[in-house]
Order: C-alpha cells, then sequence, then structure tokens
C-alpha cells in the first residue's frame, strides 16, 4: 500500500510517499523527476519499506522560497522526512541526483546509513561536472527567451547536435524541460543543482565501508559510465555492474536494474540487522 503526506519544511509543502513495511529504504529520485521515477526502478512486491520525498520543485512538492537549491538542502529534506516516519537506520538510494542525496546522507549521518544504491549517478566528487553543462546551459536559455524560443535555440545548439548522435535519450529528456509548466521558476532548481556537488570528496567516501550498488550505462552523457566506475572504485564495499542502456532499450535498462537491486538487497541485508552496530 501507498500513502502519501504533506510534509513541511520552511515554506515548502513537501510530499512524501511511504509503501511497504519491513527495513527502510530512502530512494530519491533525479532532477525534474518524481516518484513516479523511483517507482520504476524498485523491483515488485518488495519486502521493504521504501520512502521517496519529492525533493522541492519536483512533484507534490512546492518550491519555497529558500535559495540556493542544493544537494545539501534535499538530503535535510530527506532526513527530516525520515525522522517524522520514525525511520531510524536506513539504505540510502536513488537514480542520478538521487544517487548524489544518498551519497551525500552516507558521508553526513554514516551512523544511520546501512547500505547504498547509486542508480545512473550523475556526481562523483566534483563540483558542476562537465557532463552537466547541458543542465546549466538550459537554466540559462530559461532564464533569457520564453519556454518556446529557449527550446528552439537549445536544439539548434552544438550540445543537443552532439547529444543527438550520442546519447539520444538524454537529449529527449533534456527538451523535456522546457515543457514544464513551471519551467521559468524550475530554471533555479535546475541552475543551482547542475551546479553543485554531493559534498563528499574522494577521501570521505573512501571511508564509507557499508554496502554499496553502483550502477552505471552506456549512451548516457548525462550518467557517464565512467561516473558510476570511479565511484564504484572509490567506494570499499561496493558492487558495481553495467546495466543494458536506457537510450537503447529502455524495458531491459529497467527489469535489469530492478533485479540487480533485488539481488543485493536479498544478498546483503536479508538476515541483517538494522541495529546500531
Amino acid at each position: 500500500m501507498k500513502t502519501r503526506i504533506a510534509f513541511k519544511r520552511d515554506d515548502a509543502d513537501l510530499s512524501v510517499y511511504d509503501c511497504g513495511t519491513g527495513k527502510a529504504l530512502l530512494f530519491q529520485h533525479g532532477l525534474g523527476g518524481d516518484e513516479a521515477q523511483v517507482a520504476q526502478v524498485i523491483p515488485a512486491g518488495l519486502d521493504w519499506r521504501r520512502i521517496t520525498t519529492e525533493c522541492r520543485g519536483h512533484g507534490n512538492s512546492t518550491l519555497g522560497t529558500r535559495r540556493p537549491f542544493s544537494i545539501a538542502m534535499f538530503a535535510a529534506d530527506v532526513i527530516a522526512a525520515a525522522d517524522e516516519k520514525g525511520v531510524d537506520r536506513f539504505i540510502a538510494g536513488g537514480v542520478s541526483m538521487g544517487a548524489a542525496i544518498a551519497l551525500h546522507l552516507a558521508k553526513t549521518y554514516p551512523e544511520r546509513v546501512m547500505g547504498l544504491i547509486l542508480v545512473r549517478p550523475a556526481w562523483s566528487f566534483a563540483q558542476a561536472p562537465d557532463n552537466l553543462a547541458p543542465i546549466r546551459e538550459i537554466a540559462a536559455l530559461l532564464r533569457s527567451h520564453s519556454r518556446a524560443d529557449g527550446q528552439t535555440l537549445f536544439a539548434r545548439s552544438a550540445t543537443a547536435e552532439r547529444l543527438r548522435m550520442d546519447a539520444p535519450d538524454n537529449l529527449a529528456s533534456l527538451l523535456g524541460y522546457f515543457e514544464r509548466p513551471d519551467a521559468p521558476d524550475f530554471a533555479d532548481v535546475l541552475c543551482d543543482i547542475a551546479s553543485d556537488g554531493t559534498g563528499v570528496l574522494q577521501e570521505d567516501a573512501a571511508k564509507l565501508s557499508v554496502p554499496a550498488l553502483v550502477l552505471g550505462n552506456r549512451q548516457d552523457a548525462i550518467h557517464p559510465l565512467a561516473v558510476a566506475q570511479v565511484i564504484a572504485d572509490t567506494l570499499p564495499n561496493a558492487h558495481f555492474l553495467e546495466v543494458p542502456a536506457k537510450a537503447a532499450d529502455a524495458e531491459a535498462h529497467f527489469a535489469a536494474v530492478r533485479t540487480v537491486i533485488l539481488q543485493f538487497l536479498d544478498t546483503e541485508f536479508k538476515h541483517r540487522s538494522v541495529a546500531h552496530p
């Protein structure tokens, strides 16, 4: 059973989804995504309690007035929702931006995070990574042009031409930012988050000994396979797997992600206590 509550943080109304029972899995969506994006990668009949907080400006959550937006801000909202739900220990996971939030949570709350699931991470340890430059470009266009004109300019840009050849799935997602009804306001989120970092240095990640699953795929310029690989190589107890490219076969991609997540949870945590060591 899935329930949704409205949770107040500052002057932002956050939408929090709570599904299932058992040990807790806090799983976050990507930039521009929502709870439905998370549901795509969660195995059916999972014997876990999955909680997803839609980040400010995403899904049913409002933007609020606090600026700038940041990975740390979104992570603080996630932990506040966990506190509200009475969740102490949990696995932190997410897709893209959600993976960045999970990594931040593991470093900031090591006594609470008992595992990591990072699906197509877009950030490793650098701030404003080059692979997110197209998102910053879109934010600039949304701030200076109408949605329609900005979309046309981006579609004709050298960036779009490169993505059209190398990562068409990314291009389709990026063009979708211009079609959001709240696109002019959401430009702040795009710019701030794409200019941010996880707040986790490589030496910090090397000390995170919890079991971790890191999934990457090819044909993905926003979530390069190399980013997933460097994270997996740094985390001391990481399992890395390349899954089918979402751009080539979305159905095969999501099926593989769900299968591997289920295997990871069963192998690493089925008989593991959530109590503090």
